[in-house]
Parts: C-alpha cells; structure tokens; sequence
C-alpha cells in the first residue's frame, strides 16, 4: 500500500514556513506533519473479558511498523496512558453495555467518531457478557442485590443496541482476518492509503 499526498502536502505548505523562522515549535509542527496522513483510531473496552485487546495487542507483533506509519491510535488504554477520545476517524468497541455510565460513554464516543466498528461477541450482541438477560425470574431475584450493588443496568445490550454502528466484527474472540479488513478499508475510505485495484 502506498501512502497519499496528505502528508506531502502538509510538508510543501509548512516547510517554507520554517525556513522563514516563522514557526514557534518546530518539533510540534514536524509531528503534526507526521500525524496530518494518518487514520485517528480509538480501541475501547467495556464489560467483556477483553479477548479481542489481546487479540489487537498480539496483531501489532506482526503490523506494528506498518501501523506506525499509517494509523494515530489517539485513545487506546491497552497501549498507552495519554489518552484523546475526541476527533476519532473510527472507534473500535469491544464488550457489551452493563450500566449506565458505560451507556453514556459509548454515546460519547458516536459523537466523538465518524465510523464506528463493533468488535468481537459482547460487543456484537451482549452475549456472554449478558447471560443474566436470560435467567428466569427467580435466579434474577437471586442476584439482584449484586445488581444494585454495582448499579448495573436492568439489562445488558450490545453496542448496536445502544449506537448505531458501521461495522461488526464477529467472533470470541474477534476474527482477525475480519478486524484487518476492516482497518484497511477504513484506511482507504479516509484516503490514507490508495484504493487496492479489484481483481
């Protein structure tokens, strides 16, 4: 895949400007430039048992450099403690809805995102994060004061429930191959890498 003009562009347009000295931070400008061609991308995580972070952190064993190059992962606890939820280009979100505070984040983060790609089963379709949506009246009596403990929702839904979302993918955890075409069609919809011809 080959990089865009973006960066280039952003290059001609800034680099007189520092040959002038008119530029006050110069390293601020040089990783603006840097970041200026790159997909903005969130990884968030809700109630689930994660199986789809690991799944992102083991992928970067094999694309980190190639991501490097192309992606500004802005929000992504699992990586990084300097976190910006806002301005995302897509927001991939794992896990399932339990609870209210949860519930407003994740409106938050439709607000904050042009795209977003719900990944792996809780997130999918709250299942087997939301087992107790199933359970008969008396095993829900049984654990309501767990419930109210922990001010969990009456029920838990899944992303697509909550939001409305661009794309789902599947699987517990998430299928791989499926997350990287996502990412690498996103990375060409927002014109990062030119479109692969189609055979």
């Amino acid at each position: 895949m080959r990089i865009l003009k973006k960066r280039a562009e952003a290059t001609d347009l800034f680099f007189p400007l520092l040959h002038q000295n008119r530029v006050k931070n110069p390293h601020g400008l040089i990783e603006w430039i840097e970041m200026a061609g790159k997909l903005k991308v969130g990884i968030f995580s809700f109630s689930c048992c994660e199986d789809s972070s690991i799944v992102f952190v083991e992928l970067l064993n094999e694309h980190y450099k190639e991501w490097l190059k192309l992606v500004d992962f802005r929000y992504a606890r699992i990586l990084q403690t300097k976190n910006d939820p806002t301005g995302l280009d897509v927001a991939f979100v794992e896990g399932a809805v339990a609870n209210e505070k949860d519930r407003q984040k994740v409106l938050d983060i439709r607000k904050n995102s042009k795209k977003v790609v719900a990944i792996g089963s809780c997130a999918c379709n709250a299942q087997p994060a939301g087992q107790r949506n199933m359970f008969d009246e008396e095993t829900k009596r049984e654990i309501q004061f767990i419930v109210d403990k922990f001010k969990m929702a009456p029920k838990v839904e899944s992303i697509p429930e909550v939001i409305k979302v661009d794309d789902l993918v599947a699987g517990c955890p998430m299928d791989e191959n499926h997350f990287i075409a996502v990412l690498n069609k996103y990375l060409e919809e927002f014109g990062i890498v030119e479109k692969t011809a189609k055979a």
